[in-house]
């Protein structure tokens, strides 16, 4: 038997969640491997990064950063595919699982620590999980310890007093987008999970273990919970559905998250790093939204923007993306 692939990951990180559904849709041998103070050592052994996920090959190599891991996973097992045949689906099919990745985790990390009740639910778990023998007084004093650190990070996704309308309104009307899509199938792109599904499950995913991202879902976007859940083992149960058929639901999410406001985002985050500016505004769905910006993002827009340049050249694309507001900030 091949030795498998080790992942060391947390179950509240949405980017080792990811992971894990991948490998296990594509049946990829793996090792779930909790990160904790029992295996800190082995996981510093191997990261470049204090970051999960981070998988060890059968050979002794280490991946790290989720999106790079998948797309090294794909052609040892290009089976069954994560990518529509169909040139429109599989450029949007990347551009969510982008938008997911960057935007959708400002949903998942504002939900998680902007409340009481998510900050205490959500430290206590992750307390936890790292010092699993922690019990009574000693897992409360951990807790809080995490709850302080946690809460205290918010800006880093921009999650502030002032941002927190906005990101709570994108995140409903997204729910709602999405419910109404998913009430028609099992998966974004149809019978099986393509690779916007899962960088953007994930994150709705994570919210959706949370008091307050629950409690919305539940009442709001069951369609929306039961892809949550399928996507936990997910399974190619047909094939991709065409883009036109997709396109009728799937079009308003992809304007009013991803062209009103994700890539506007991007761009002028990308900017204010290159201006060496510590904080920057833009509009966004006709609001001004203002952050701190994000470094790695301005790395990942970049590499975005090649992803385009390689799907560029049908017209049903340029035109969807033209429609959407995406097209300009994509070039």
């Amino acid at each position: 038997m091949t030795a498998p692939y080790r992942i060391f990951g947390v179950e509240l990180s949405p980017y080792s969640v990811k992971v894990r559904s991948y490998c296990r849709y594509k049946g990829i041998p793996h090792e779930w491997i909790e990160r904790s103070q029992a295996t800190m050592g082995e996981f510093q052994k191997y990261a470049k990064l204090p970051l999960v996920p981070l998988v060890i090959t059968p050979e002794g190599e280490s991946w790290q950063d989720s999106t790079p891991i998948l797309e090294k996973f794909e052609p040892l097992f290009p089976e069954p595919s994560v990518h529509p045949d169909e040139p429109v689906a599989a450029f949007v099919s990347t551009l969510l699982e982008e938008f997911g990745d960057e935007w959708g985790n400002k949903w998942m990390f504002h939900y998680r620590w902007a409340r009481e009740a998510d900050q205490i639910s959500a430290a206590e778990r992750i307390a936890k999980s790292m010092m699993p023998d922690l019990e009574g007084e000693a897992l409360a004093q951990a807790a809080g310890g995490v709850r302080e650190r946690m809460a205290g990070r918010t800006w880093f996704v921009g999650s502030s007093p002032e941002t927190a309308p906005q990101i709570e309104g994108s995140f409903r009307q997204g729910m709602a987008q999405l419910e109404a899509h998913l009430a028609e199938r099992p998966y974004l792109f149809g019978q099986r999970p393509a690779f916007g599904d899962f960088g953007l499950w994930a994150q709705i995913y994570e919210a959706w273990t949370d008091p307050t991202g629950g409690a919305l879902l539940e009442e709001s976007a069951p369609h929306v919970v039961a892809w949550a859940k399928r996507m936990l083992e997910p399974k190619a149960d047909g094939a991709f559905e065409p883009w036109a058929e997709l396109a009728p639901s799937l079009e308003p999410f992809l304007r009013e998250q991803v062209g009103a406001r994700f890539l506007p985002w991007s761009e002028a985050n990308a900017a204010a790093i290159a201006a060496g500016e510590d904080r920057f505004s833009v509009e966004l769905a006709g609001e001004t939204y203002t952050q701190k910006p994000q470094k790695y993002h301005a790395k990942s827009l970049a590499v975005l923007r090649q992803k385009y340049a390689a799907a560029a050249g049908p017209p049903e694309l340029e035109a969807l993306l033209e429609r959407t507001g995406c097209l300009a900030r994509l070039r």
